[in-house]
Protein backbone atom coordinates (compact mmCIF):
# COMPACT_ATOMS: atom_id res chain seq x y z
CA UNK A 1 0.00 0.00 0.00
CA UNK A 2 1.19 3.61 -0.53
CA UNK A 3 0.96 4.21 3.24
CA UNK A 4 3.71 1.65 3.80
CA UNK A 5 6.08 3.28 1.26
CA UNK A 6 8.81 5.57 2.35
CA UNK A 7 9.21 9.09 1.06
CA UNK A 8 11.95 8.03 -1.38
CA UNK A 9 9.84 5.17 -2.73
CA UNK A 10 6.88 7.51 -3.22
CA UNK A 11 9.08 9.90 -5.19
CA UNK A 12 10.24 7.05 -7.42
CA UNK A 13 6.63 5.88 -7.91
CA UNK A 14 5.42 9.36 -8.82
CA UNK A 15 8.24 9.77 -11.33
CA UNK A 16 7.40 6.40 -12.88
CA UNK A 17 3.73 7.29 -13.15
CA UNK A 18 4.61 10.66 -14.67
CA UNK A 19 6.80 8.96 -17.25
CA UNK A 20 4.02 6.48 -18.03
CA UNK A 21 1.53 9.35 -18.37
CA UNK A 22 3.86 11.17 -20.77
CA UNK A 23 4.31 8.04 -22.85
CA UNK A 24 0.54 7.50 -22.95
CA UNK A 25 -0.03 11.12 -23.95
CA UNK A 26 2.51 10.76 -26.75
CA UNK A 27 0.80 7.58 -27.92
CA UNK A 28 -2.60 9.27 -27.88
CA UNK A 29 -1.27 12.19 -29.91
CA UNK A 30 0.28 9.82 -32.45
CA UNK A 31 -2.94 7.81 -32.71
CA UNK A 32 -4.96 11.01 -33.11
CA UNK A 33 -2.67 12.15 -35.94
CA UNK A 34 -3.00 8.73 -37.59
CA UNK A 35 -6.79 8.88 -37.29
CA UNK A 36 -6.86 12.33 -38.88
CA UNK A 37 -4.68 11.13 -41.76
CA UNK A 38 -6.93 8.12 -42.26
CA UNK A 39 -9.98 10.37 -42.28
CA UNK A 40 -8.42 12.52 -45.00
CA UNK A 41 -7.55 9.44 -47.06
CA UNK A 42 -11.06 8.00 -46.62
CA UNK A 43 -12.62 11.30 -47.72
CA UNK A 44 -10.35 11.39 -50.77
CA UNK A 45 -11.21 7.80 -51.66
CA UNK A 46 -14.93 8.50 -51.28
CA UNK A 47 -14.60 11.56 -53.48
CA UNK A 48 -12.70 9.52 -56.05
CA UNK A 49 -15.37 6.83 -56.05
CA UNK A 50 -18.07 9.45 -56.49
CA UNK A 51 -16.30 11.44 -59.21
CA UNK A 52 -17.27 11.23 -62.85
CA UNK A 53 -16.94 13.25 -66.04
CA UNK A 54 -19.58 15.69 -64.79
CA UNK A 55 -17.95 16.73 -61.49
CA UNK A 56 -14.25 16.22 -62.26
CA UNK A 57 -11.71 16.34 -65.07
CA UNK A 58 -12.24 12.67 -65.91
CA UNK A 59 -13.07 11.91 -69.53
CA UNK A 60 -16.58 10.56 -70.31
CA UNK A 61 -15.05 7.23 -71.32
CA UNK A 62 -14.05 6.62 -67.68
CA UNK A 63 -17.65 6.66 -66.43
CA UNK A 64 -18.26 3.09 -67.53
CA UNK A 65 -21.57 1.53 -66.51
CA UNK A 66 -21.97 4.11 -63.77
CA UNK A 67 -22.39 6.93 -66.23
CA UNK A 68 -24.86 9.48 -64.85
CA UNK A 69 -28.06 10.15 -66.74
CA UNK A 70 -27.91 13.28 -68.90
CA UNK A 71 -29.62 16.37 -67.61
CA UNK A 72 -32.07 18.13 -69.85
CA UNK A 73 -31.48 21.87 -70.30
CA UNK A 74 -35.12 22.44 -71.24
CA UNK A 75 -37.40 24.22 -68.84
CA UNK A 76 -39.92 21.98 -67.14
CA UNK A 77 -43.61 22.56 -67.54
CA UNK A 78 -43.77 22.85 -71.32
CA UNK A 79 -45.96 20.53 -73.34
CA UNK A 80 -44.22 18.06 -75.66
CA UNK A 81 -44.36 18.60 -79.40
CA UNK A 82 -44.84 21.85 -81.28
CA UNK A 83 -45.30 24.88 -79.06
CA UNK A 84 -48.11 27.39 -79.28
CA UNK A 85 -47.70 29.73 -82.22
CA UNK A 86 -45.36 27.37 -84.11
CA UNK A 87 -46.71 26.81 -87.65
CA UNK A 88 -45.61 23.16 -87.67
CA UNK A 89 -44.70 20.95 -90.60
CA UNK A 90 -45.60 17.38 -91.42
CA UNK A 91 -45.57 14.94 -94.32
CA UNK A 92 -48.77 15.20 -96.34
CA UNK A 93 -50.36 12.95 -98.94
CA UNK A 94 -50.09 13.86 -102.61
CA UNK A 95 -52.98 13.83 -105.06
CA UNK A 96 -51.23 11.84 -107.78
CA UNK A 97 -48.89 9.14 -106.38
CA UNK A 98 -46.35 7.51 -108.67
CA UNK A 99 -47.49 3.97 -107.92
CA UNK A 100 -50.87 2.68 -106.71
CA UNK A 101 -51.12 -0.78 -105.15
CA UNK A 102 -54.63 -2.04 -104.39
CA UNK A 103 -55.10 -4.50 -101.54
CA UNK A 104 -58.38 -6.42 -101.96
CA UNK A 105 -60.01 -8.48 -99.21
CA UNK A 106 -60.10 -12.21 -99.94
CA UNK A 107 -63.41 -13.08 -98.32
CA UNK A 108 -66.17 -11.49 -96.27
CA UNK A 109 -65.32 -11.20 -92.60
CA UNK A 110 -68.96 -11.89 -91.71
CA UNK A 111 -70.22 -14.81 -93.82
CA UNK A 112 -67.06 -15.95 -95.62
CA UNK A 113 -68.33 -15.34 -99.19
CA UNK A 114 -65.68 -14.35 -101.79
CA UNK A 115 -65.09 -10.60 -101.49
CA UNK A 116 -64.60 -10.18 -105.24
CA UNK A 117 -68.40 -10.49 -105.68
CA UNK A 118 -69.11 -7.68 -103.20
CA UNK A 119 -69.59 -4.00 -104.05
CA UNK A 120 -66.70 -1.60 -103.39
CA UNK A 121 -67.93 0.98 -100.88
CA UNK A 122 -64.76 2.68 -99.65
CA UNK A 123 -61.00 3.13 -100.00
CA UNK A 124 -58.54 4.02 -97.25
CA UNK A 125 -55.45 5.71 -98.67
CA UNK A 126 -52.04 5.22 -97.08
CA UNK A 127 -48.98 6.64 -98.82
CA UNK A 128 -45.35 5.62 -98.28
CA UNK A 129 -42.62 8.05 -99.35
CA UNK A 130 -39.47 6.18 -100.35
CA UNK A 131 -36.53 6.38 -102.71
CA UNK A 132 -36.56 4.31 -105.89
CA UNK A 133 -33.84 1.66 -106.23
CA UNK A 134 -30.60 3.50 -106.88
CA UNK A 135 -28.57 2.36 -109.85
CA UNK A 136 -26.05 4.29 -111.88
CA UNK A 137 -27.05 4.77 -115.49
CA UNK A 138 -24.05 4.40 -117.80
CA UNK A 139 -24.35 6.26 -121.09
CA UNK A 140 -21.84 5.40 -123.81
CA UNK A 141 -21.03 8.14 -126.30
CA UNK A 142 -19.74 6.68 -129.53
CA UNK A 143 -17.81 9.09 -131.71
CA UNK A 144 -18.39 7.77 -135.19
CA UNK A 145 -15.68 8.29 -137.80
CA UNK A 146 -16.65 8.26 -141.46
CA UNK A 147 -14.42 8.30 -144.53
CA UNK A 148 -15.45 10.57 -147.39
CA UNK A 149 -14.84 9.77 -151.06
CA UNK A 150 -12.30 12.60 -151.03
CA UNK A 151 -10.19 10.61 -148.61
CA UNK A 152 -10.91 12.74 -145.48
CA UNK A 153 -11.95 11.06 -142.27
CA UNK A 154 -14.31 13.03 -140.02
CA UNK A 155 -15.28 12.06 -136.48
CA UNK A 156 -18.28 13.10 -134.43
CA UNK A 157 -17.90 15.67 -131.65
CA UNK A 158 -18.50 14.63 -128.05
CA UNK A 159 -20.91 16.65 -125.91
CA UNK A 160 -19.57 19.15 -123.40
CA UNK A 161 -18.11 17.44 -120.36
CA UNK A 162 -17.48 14.13 -122.13
CA UNK A 163 -13.72 14.42 -122.51
CA UNK A 164 -12.36 11.09 -121.24
CA UNK A 165 -12.95 7.36 -121.78
CA UNK A 166 -14.75 7.29 -118.40
CA UNK A 167 -16.07 10.17 -116.30
CA UNK A 168 -18.80 11.06 -113.85
CA UNK A 169 -21.93 12.79 -115.10
CA UNK A 170 -23.31 16.14 -113.90
CA UNK A 171 -25.72 14.62 -111.36
CA UNK A 172 -23.00 12.59 -109.65
CA UNK A 173 -20.61 15.55 -109.56
CA UNK A 174 -23.38 17.81 -108.22
CA UNK A 175 -24.09 15.31 -105.42
CA UNK A 176 -20.38 15.14 -104.58
CA UNK A 177 -20.08 18.91 -104.27
CA UNK A 178 -23.32 19.11 -102.28
CA UNK A 179 -22.22 16.54 -99.70
CA UNK A 180 -18.68 17.93 -99.46
CA UNK A 181 -19.45 21.67 -99.43
CA UNK A 182 -23.14 21.85 -98.53
CA UNK A 183 -23.27 19.21 -95.79
CA UNK A 184 -19.62 19.61 -94.65
CA UNK A 185 -18.66 15.95 -94.98
CA UNK A 186 -14.97 15.22 -95.21
CA UNK A 187 -13.50 14.09 -98.49
CA UNK A 188 -13.20 10.54 -97.18
CA UNK A 189 -16.81 10.44 -95.94
CA UNK A 190 -18.11 12.00 -99.14
CA UNK A 191 -16.32 9.44 -101.27
CA UNK A 192 -17.44 6.59 -99.01
CA UNK A 193 -21.08 7.73 -99.01
CA UNK A 194 -21.25 8.01 -102.79
CA UNK A 195 -19.51 4.65 -103.24
CA UNK A 196 -22.01 2.98 -100.91
CA UNK A 197 -25.08 4.64 -102.44
CA UNK A 198 -24.17 4.23 -106.10
CA UNK A 199 -22.14 1.01 -105.95
CA UNK A 200 -19.40 2.62 -108.06
CA UNK A 201 -15.88 3.53 -106.90
CA UNK A 202 -15.47 7.17 -105.82
CA UNK A 203 -12.14 8.36 -104.43
CA UNK A 204 -11.00 11.33 -102.32
CA UNK A 205 -9.03 12.72 -105.24
CA UNK A 206 -12.21 12.68 -107.30
CA UNK A 207 -14.00 14.75 -104.67
CA UNK A 208 -11.20 17.32 -104.63
CA UNK A 209 -10.99 17.52 -108.44
CA UNK A 210 -14.77 17.86 -108.86
CA UNK A 211 -14.90 20.61 -106.23
CA UNK A 212 -12.05 22.53 -107.90
CA UNK A 213 -13.82 22.34 -111.27
CA UNK A 214 -17.09 23.53 -109.72
CA UNK A 215 -15.33 26.49 -108.08
CA UNK A 216 -13.66 27.42 -111.36
CA UNK A 217 -17.01 27.22 -113.17
CA UNK A 218 -18.57 29.64 -110.67
CA UNK A 219 -15.75 32.17 -111.16
CA UNK A 220 -15.75 32.40 -114.96
CA UNK A 221 -16.21 35.98 -116.25
CA UNK A 222 -19.90 36.78 -116.54
CA UNK A 223 -20.83 33.66 -114.59
CA UNK A 224 -22.45 33.02 -111.22
CA UNK A 225 -20.06 35.05 -109.05
CA UNK A 226 -20.19 38.11 -111.30
CA UNK A 227 -23.98 37.86 -111.40
CA UNK A 228 -24.16 37.86 -107.61
CA UNK A 229 -21.81 40.86 -107.43
CA UNK A 230 -23.94 42.75 -109.96
CA UNK A 231 -27.13 42.13 -108.02
CA UNK A 232 -25.45 43.07 -104.73
CA UNK A 233 -24.27 46.37 -106.20
CA UNK A 234 -27.84 47.18 -107.22
CA UNK A 235 -29.15 46.71 -103.68
CA UNK A 236 -30.05 49.71 -101.51
CA UNK A 237 -28.04 48.45 -98.51
CA UNK A 238 -25.23 45.90 -98.22
CA UNK A 239 -23.79 44.48 -95.02
CA UNK A 240 -20.02 43.87 -95.00
CA UNK A 241 -18.00 41.76 -92.58
CA UNK A 242 -14.70 39.90 -92.45
CA UNK A 243 -12.74 37.40 -90.41
CA UNK A 244 -9.31 35.85 -90.56
CA UNK A 245 -8.66 32.18 -91.23
CA UNK A 246 -5.82 29.99 -92.39
CA UNK A 247 -5.74 28.24 -95.74
CA UNK A 248 -2.93 25.72 -96.21
CA UNK A 249 -1.15 27.28 -93.22
CA UNK A 250 -1.28 30.86 -94.54
CA UNK A 251 -3.38 33.74 -93.22
CA UNK A 252 -6.34 34.68 -95.42
CA UNK A 253 -9.27 37.07 -95.15
CA UNK A 254 -12.81 35.75 -95.53
CA UNK A 255 -14.93 38.72 -96.62
CA UNK A 256 -18.70 38.87 -96.54
CA UNK A 257 -21.08 41.00 -98.56
CA UNK A 258 -24.75 40.29 -98.14
CA UNK A 259 -28.35 41.40 -98.39
CA UNK A 260 -31.55 39.64 -97.37
CA UNK A 261 -31.42 37.38 -100.41
CA UNK A 262 -27.76 37.21 -101.48
CA UNK A 263 -24.45 36.49 -99.74
CA UNK A 264 -20.98 36.56 -101.27
CA UNK A 265 -18.03 35.05 -99.35
CA UNK A 266 -14.73 35.59 -101.21
CA UNK A 267 -11.50 34.42 -99.60
CA UNK A 268 -8.27 36.30 -100.33
CA UNK A 269 -4.69 35.96 -99.10
CA UNK A 270 -3.69 38.50 -96.46
CA UNK A 271 -1.10 40.96 -97.71
CA UNK A 272 1.65 41.82 -95.23
CA UNK A 273 1.29 45.27 -93.70
CA UNK A 274 -2.02 46.03 -95.44
CA UNK A 275 -5.35 46.52 -93.76
CA UNK A 276 -8.29 44.49 -94.94
CA UNK A 277 -11.19 46.18 -96.68
CA UNK A 278 -14.49 44.30 -96.45
CA UNK A 279 -15.99 46.32 -99.33
CA UNK A 280 -13.40 44.82 -101.69
CA UNK A 281 -15.66 41.76 -101.93
CA UNK A 282 -18.16 43.89 -103.83
CA UNK A 283 -16.60 47.14 -105.10
CA UNK A 284 -18.57 49.85 -106.85
CA UNK A 285 -21.62 49.57 -104.61
CA UNK A 286 -24.19 52.25 -105.38
CA UNK A 287 -26.29 51.89 -102.24
CA UNK A 288 -25.45 52.31 -98.56
CA UNK A 289 -22.78 50.23 -96.88
CA UNK A 290 -22.93 48.88 -93.36
CA UNK A 291 -20.16 47.24 -91.33
CA UNK A 292 -20.21 45.40 -88.02
CA UNK A 293 -18.28 46.34 -84.83
CA UNK A 294 -14.58 45.54 -84.62
CA UNK A 295 -13.70 46.00 -88.27
CA UNK A 296 -10.49 47.88 -89.14
CA UNK A 297 -12.34 50.02 -91.70
CA UNK A 298 -13.65 53.49 -90.88
CA UNK A 299 -16.41 54.57 -93.27
CA UNK A 300 -18.31 57.74 -92.51
CA UNK A 301 -21.78 57.69 -91.06
CA UNK A 302 -24.57 58.61 -93.40
CA UNK A 303 -27.61 60.34 -91.91
CA UNK A 304 -30.95 58.70 -92.38
CA UNK A 305 -29.65 55.17 -92.98
CA UNK A 306 -30.56 52.29 -90.69
CA UNK A 307 -28.86 48.95 -90.11
CA UNK A 308 -29.58 45.99 -87.85
CA UNK A 309 -25.89 45.44 -86.99
CA UNK A 310 -25.12 49.14 -86.96
CA UNK A 311 -21.96 50.90 -85.90
CA UNK A 312 -21.16 52.83 -89.01
CA UNK A 313 -22.82 53.26 -92.36
CA UNK A 314 -21.68 55.15 -95.41
CA UNK A 315 -23.10 55.86 -98.83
Amino acid sequence: MPEDLSREELIVLVKAMAATNTALQTTVEALTATINELRVEIAAMRAQLGSNSKNSSKPPSSDGLGKPAPRSLRRKGGKPGGQQGHPGQTLRQVRTPDVIVRHEPVCCAGCGRPAAQAVEVGVERRQVFDLPPTAVQVTEHQLITRACRCGTRTSGVAPAGVHAPVSYGPRVTAALVYLYQGQFLSKARTAQAMSDLLAVPVFEGTVAAVTARAAAALAVPGGFTDTVRTQLRAGPLIHFDETGLRVAGRLHWLHSAGTRGLTLLPCTAAAAGKRSTPARSCPGTAGSRCTTPGLPTTPTQAPGTSCAARTCCGS
